[in-house]
């Protein structure tokens, strides 16, 4: 199989995978309804991934990858306050019944009984952690380290929390976890 044609089945293969686990659940994913969805061969699951769980790990954790990248990209160059407004006004995009929101419950339910996915998972908010501690140490911050790690479970529980209460939105939470994000010494463009 050419390297280009390879690519483009994994990359529909891991689409469909992400698309199953939002509409039937983890769980309920097989090998044989993954290749209807791809338009592929069953026996190509396992040629390009080592198991059905392996893509399903795999695609789940391409998303969250991508959504911690473009929070990411969000805080560059802001202050701690404009950033986090920025980063709240990014959750409203994930109202809870959204496909995201889904792949997200379904991962983290998934990880409770699978090692290797909560293993990338880890990886994934570990790789996010460690800017946003950066970023937060730059606009003066107290203990960026562990503010990081509160800031992201925060939003992270936001979001999952918004598929019981919709109305648990950037607004709604704002306030509180701005608290989070004042420094204890002022910056020294602050000082200007």
């Amino acid at each position: 199989m050419g390297t280009e044609r390879s690519r483009q089945v994994r990359e529909r293969l891991l689409a469909a995978a992400g698309e199953l686990i939002v509409e039937r659940g983890w769980s309920a994913v097989s090998t044989r309804v993954l290749a209807e969805r791809a338009g592929v061969g069953a026996g190509l699951v396992h040629y390009h991934f080592p198991s059905l769980n392996a893509l399903l790990n795999e695609a789940s954790l391409g998303v969250m990858a991508s959504v911690a990248e473009q929070t990411l990209a969000q805080l560059e160059g802001t202050a701690p306050q404009e950033g986090l407004d920025l980063v709240l006004a990014a959750l409203d995009a994930y109202p809870g019944d959204d496909p995201t929101s889904t792949l997200f419950v379904e991962a983290y339910l998934a990880a409770g009984r699978d090692a290797e996915l909560r293993r990338g998972i880890t990886d994934v908010l570990e790789r996010f952690r460690g800017p946003l501690a950066d970023w937060l140490r730059a606009g003066g911050i107290d203990d960026p380290e562990s503010t990081a790690r509160v800031l992201a479970s925060a939003v992270d529980g936001v979001m999952l929390h918004r598929t019981l209460d919709p109305g648990l939105d950037g607004a709604a939470v704002a306030s509180v976890l701005r608290r989070l994000l004042t420094p204890a010494h002022p910056t020294a463009k602050e000082r200007e």
